[in-house]
């Protein structure tokens, strides 16, 4: 009986770290624009390799990378040759296909390497919109002073004049939203803030309270 309540307890304890190790990994939905703004570096690149490293317990995945644009970083490295994540996607590491797609990534500097995962924003280039495109290129840093707030229930309301109200997590989660896919949050006249959609670049000399 001693063994069997021994084997109980053990397999048990195994199978709560277990399920504990593939619940880990748990992001906050963010916005584009904030995904922007709060990364060290944002570049268009195709992986071109990969190998992984003997770093940490299950690994670090090292992904060769071509960079086509950068977006943001250049005085932190003008050029990324590699990116790391965590090996396994229960910690929150990116999978990413080889000779096969290009991609937006996003991620941070640490102790002069470029880290990504599950939490950052990396996308295929060809399933970004239009809007985000343009983002990337001229709308998302007019924002970078501006607050992004979710709204998860009604009623919501800025509470200063430079947020603006997040509310596709209403109806959908993260990235897919139609704010998240088609709206920048840019900075206005007297430090106000609004959503901004539209084909022309915007005008920072007026207020535009325009509201998705």
């Amino acid at each position: 009986m001693t063994a069997w309540l021994s084997f109980l307890v053990v397999f048990l304890c195994s199978w709560s770290l277990r399920d504990l190790v593939v619940e880990a990994c748990t992001c906050v939905p963010i916005h584009p624009q904030d995904a922007f703004c709060n990364s060290d570096i944002v570049i268009r690149a195709k992986v071109v390799g990969k190998k992984l490293m003997k770093d940490g317990p299950f690994g670090t995945m090292r992904y060769t990378v071509k960079q086509m644009k950068m977006y943001r970083g250049f005085q932190i490295m003008p050029h990324v040759q590699y990116i790391y994540t965590e090996a396994s996607e229960s910690l929150c590491g990116v999978k990413l296909e080889v000779n096969k797609y290009q991609y937006l990534i996003t991620g941070r500097v640490y102790e002069g390497k470029v880290y990504t995962g599950l939490c950052n924003w990396y996308e295929k280039w060809d399933r970004l919109t239009l809007s985000q495109r343009k983002g990337l290129n001229h709308r998302y840093p007019l924002g970078c002073g501006c607050k992004i707030r979710p709204c998860y229930y009604l009623p919501c309301f800025a509470t200063s004049k430079n947020e603006c109200i997040w509310t596709d997590m209403l109806s959908n989660f993260g990235h897919s939203g139609y704010q998240a896919k088609h709206y920048a949050c840019i900075q206005r006249v007297e430090g106000y803030c609004s959503w901004y959609r539209g084909w022309a670049p915007p005008d920072k000399t007026i207020i535009n309270a325009t509201d998705p």
